[in-house]
């Protein structure tokens, strides 16, 4: 079909949008001119000029049709009752029948503008009471063509009120779903957005918080040894070099993770898990954290427990991928806080219980001693850090759980416990 704009009605359509009651205007003088065209010409009034009561009675119907989108049922009214009147009030013999044409516009917006129940209601209420009133008082005999063609008129005005109506309807329903799966898409979009957000910051906390808690603790050593005994001051300085070196190493793994396609290459060093605990613990051991490991596996193929990182790492066993970096994860966090905040002399426990289902790891420290009874060290400000709800994040992420706390023992110190599941379902029941 050819569009307005191809035609160039494109402006007039337009305008006549925008201004209803000018449109409404224009369509109640074509129907004017409209029903004295057809009663010039009818077989039955031709001839025969349109009496002043017809000419009354066409005006106002029509002039009622300017008001069909404010009042749709009340111009309903006043058109059937004008045309009513014509037909069996007015003397013209026969009735001039053609002012029913307004009862057909008024119709037609009723049905398109009503529930569908209520509009067949109308429709058929409206229909039938003109069809019998032409019939009886109209052009004989009851079955004439001008009295069959109002009842076809009529009812063709409704069903086609009717479907339009549906066609907005259907319109509307497709409209509104776009815009739904559009806002979908966006707060999809937004969610992932976060996530990823949540996912790199955490990420970022795990490498550098780890390293730069190392650096922060040697350095305040070197600090405080410097005059007395600048060998041990050398030495201090020589771990934060190195913890410095493996934080910037970690820090650029992760940010090239993040570069697009066509940026230079990225590390491609794996992410660090289980194998290379012994890296971890060595790197606390020479920070002053005395670190003890202990693995078992409850797989009954005959594997016993380890003592020492390495042997750990094997007693665990290869672990999925995300379970082994969130397992590496927990225990920097957990030992990078017990060096932090558990005070000099602190030990901590690392255990390690692989079973069928699930991965269980536990740090215990001993609470350390009180600080100013250890080289005149300060005890750590009080800082919100996000360490503990990030462990928590991560094995959440993996359907298990992580919780920190007082040792379940009573002791001094603390504990964190996390249950990591190795499989889809998988249920956290194991017990150290």
């Amino acid at each position: 079909m050819t569009s307005l704009a191809v035609t160039g009605l494109a402006r007039p359509h337009r305008w006549l949008r925008a201004h209803p009651i000018a449109a409404d205007s224009l369509l109640a003088g074509a129907v004017f001119v409209a029903i004295l065209l057809g009663s010039a010409f009818s077989r039955f009034t031709a001839g025969r000029p349109p009496g002043a009561g017809f000419l009354v009675l066409s005006l106002l119907a029509c002039a009622a049709l300017v008001l069909r989108r404010r009042a749709p049922r009340g111009v309903l009214g006043a058109t059937a009752a004008l045309t009513l009147l014509e037909v069996v009030a007015l003397d013209d013999d026969p009735p001039r029948t053609q002012i029913a044409l307004t009862v057909v516009i008024a119709l037609y917006t009723v049905t398109s503008r009503t529930e569908r129940a209520k509009a067949w209601r109308i429709a058929a209420v409206t229909v039938a009471v003109l069809t019998v009133a032409v019939m009886i008082y109209g052009v004989p005999p009851w079955y004439a063509q001008e009295n069959v063609g109002l009842l076809a008129w009529t009812g063709m005005a409704g069903a086609a009120g009717d479907a339009v109506r549906s066609r907005r309807a259907y319109i509307a329903a497709i409209e509104e779903r776009a815009v739904r799966a559009e806002r979908t898409r966006e707060a999809e979009a937004s969610r992932r957005v976060a996530e990823e957000r949540l996912r790199i910051a955490r990420e970022l906390h795990d490498v550098v918080a780890h390293h730069i808690a190392l650096v922060n603790v040697q350095a305040g050593v070197a600090s405080h040894i410097m005059d007395s005994r600048p060998d041990q001051a050398k030495e201090a300085l020589a771990h934060v070099r190195e913890a410095s070196r493996s934080a910037l190493a970690e820090l650029r793994a992760t940010v090239g993770l993040l570069r697009q396609y066509g940026d230079p290459e990225a590390p491609t060093e794996p992410a660090p898990g289980l194998g290379v605990l012994d890296q971890l613990v060595d790197g606390f051991a020479r920070a002053g954290l005395r670190v003890d490991v202990r693995a078992t596996s409850g797989l009954g193929d005959g594997a016993g427990g380890g003592t020492d990182p390495a042997g750990a790492a094997a007693v665990v066993g290869p672990l999925p991928g995300a379970v082994d970096l969130t397992a590496y994860r927990v225990l920097q966090e957990a030992l990078t806080n017990v060096h932090k905040h558990a005070g000099p002399g602190a030990h901590a426990e690392v255990s390690l219980l692989r079973g069928a289902d699930t991965l269980l790891l536990v740090v215990l420290d001993n609470g350390g001693e009180p600080y100013g009874e250890h080289c005149g060290e300060q005890p750590p400000q009080p800082a919100g850090g996000h360490g503990l709800i990030g462990m928590r994040e991560r094995a959440t992420a993996l359907g298990g759980t992580c919780e920190a706390g007082p040792r379940a023992d009573g002791g001094p110190g603390f504990q964190v416990r996390a249950t990591l599941p190795l499989g889809r379902g998988a249920t956290p029941t194991l017990t150290p």
